[in-house]
């Protein structure tokens, strides 16, 4: 039993669209988010360094206007020293000794750490935790002082601006996330409008689609589908008329035949009998004629190309047709004309083949007894030919635009033809970019031929 075919999820525009900028403002978002606790860190541990710098300065001249009351200092101190509840207000841990670096007062928390001869800001680790720190000469050079924060506190001041700085763009976002949704919905209402305006047409309508109210995003499809339309159109009016034309060929040569085989069945004489039957071979010869015909131009038609072109040679191709005809020709003449020179095209050989029979065909059926026909192949300087060209009568020079048309057999064609030869030569020759160019013969008689990379000629055709 065979697999069944996944089916391929068809994805909506609207809805990769809606991801694809949602997905880009929501990393916009964190980017601004993560940019805005790096700048609250940077400018929380500016801030610190600053209170650090204030408190120092502070302590030195608290300690000189007080070096007989140092102990009294250090305990107002510890009274006044916050809790560290508010991360705006951090507790500050302090050291003072004098120049040589013997300690004087310290806060209770504060690093038991030796007062440097280097000033300046360090970090160093206390208790397992990081601590920031500033150590500062007085002036006068007879005093230090130590002040020294949790590096943790600092950061929880960082984080707090931060939360408080990104809080908003957190609020917002999803309302610019619905925002988002309702725009792309509202952009693309257009496409929605014309999708239902295609929807609403009937199988009969169609004329090009308004686009005025189009955006210019989709002017192109709007545009491409106007210009699809009307060769819709088109093709669907040569369809009926081809159906209704095929319909009124075949119903002739099968009313023949019906007619027919009523005389033979009611004829009591053997030769009205054998004429009746032989009519009804020729009838039965013609609808198929008519059927095969049909059948070609319906596998030419749906081709926007050849299937499997090949490098060919033109005058290979005029041998084959010859050959293959040659031997029904009876009472005329058959002549093959080949230039010495490459005729090579791209192209399908049993195509070209077909065309060349359906020319052969009609010059047989047009041309009076002991006519002569010349198949050629050639170089016209830098155009190659291949077609055929007879002695006969020619056509009426009125007629010639409408030999193209299909089932058209002109008014004084005295053979019996199904009128689609040369709609299917044209139709063949379009296939190989070439030209299916007809004429009367200034000498007398008619020719067709084709013709690839001449001079643009009239695309006619002759049945």
């Amino acid at each position: 039993m065979p697999k069944p075919v996944p089916c391929r999820r068809v994805q909506s525009l609207r809805w990769r669209l809606l991801c694809a900028v949602c997905v880009a403002a929501l990393l916009s978002l964190a980017l601004s988010g993560l940019l805005s606790y790096r700048q609250a860190q940077h400018e929380a541990a500016e801030l610190i360094d600053g209170h650090l710098a204030q408190s120092a300065r502070l302590l030195l001249a608290l300690v000189r206007d007080n070096e007989d009351h140092l102990a009294d200092l250090a305990a107002r101190l510890a009274n006044v020293r916050s809790d560290g509840v508010n991360v705006y207000e951090p507790p500050l841990d302090f050291q003072v000794g004098r120049a040589d670096g013997t300690l004087l007062l310290r806060s209770a928390d504060a690093p038991n750490t030796p007062l440097p001869l280097r000033t300046g800001y360090s970090e160093v680790e206390h208790d397992g935790r990081p601590w920031r720190m500033l150590n500062l000469l007085a002036p006068s050079g007879d005093y230090r002082v130590q002040v020294s924060l949790a590096v943790a506190l600092r950061d929880r001041a960082a984080l707090e601006v931060a939360g408080q700085s990104v809080l908003p763009i957190a609020l917002i976002s999803p309302l610019l996330l619905l925002s988002i949704y309702y725009s792309i919905r509202r952009g693309l209402k257009p496409l929605d409008d014309l999708a239902a305006e295609v929807a609403a047409r009937s199988p009969e309508n169609l004329e090009p689609l308004a686009n005025r109210r189009a955006p210019s995003e989709t002017q192109p499809l709007v545009a491409a589908l106007n210009r699809l339309l009307p060769r819709l159109r088109d093709a669907l009016a040569n369809e009926r008329r081809f159906t209704a034309d095929a319909a009124h060929e075949l119903r002739t040569p099968l009313a023949i035949v019906k007619i027919q085989a009523q005389v033979a069945q009611l004829s009591r004489v053997d030769d009205d009998r054998q004429h009746a039957l032989r009519q009804i071979v020729a009838g039965a010869d013609r609808a198929t004629r008519v059927v095969e015909q049909l059948l070609r131009l319906a596998r030419l038609d749906p081709l926007a190309r050849l299937p499997n072109p090949v490098e060919l040679d033109l005058a290979e191709v005029a041998r084959q047709g010859v050959a293959d005809l040659h031997p029904v020709v009876d009472s005329k003449e058959l002549r093959l004309q080949i230039d010495a020179s490459p005729l090579s095209v791209t192209g399908d050989a049993e195509l070209l083949q077909i065309a060349l029979r359906n020319l052969l065909d009609n010059a047989l059926r047009y041309t009076p007894p002991a006519s002569t026909i010349t198949v050629f192949a050639r170089r016209d300087k830098d155009a190659l030919l291949l077609g055929v060209a007879d002695d006969g009568p020619g056509v009426p020079p009125l007629e010639l635009p409408r030999l193209v048309e299909r089932f058209y057999r002109g008014r004084e064609a005295n053979a019996e033809g199904s009128g689609l030869g040369l709609a299917i030569v044209q139709r063949i020759a379009e296939l190989h970019d070439a030209r299916c160019e007809v004429e009367n013969l200034a000498a007398g008689g008619f020719e067709v031929r084709l013709r690839w990379n001449g001079s643009p000629a009239a695309a006619t055709g002759r049945t």
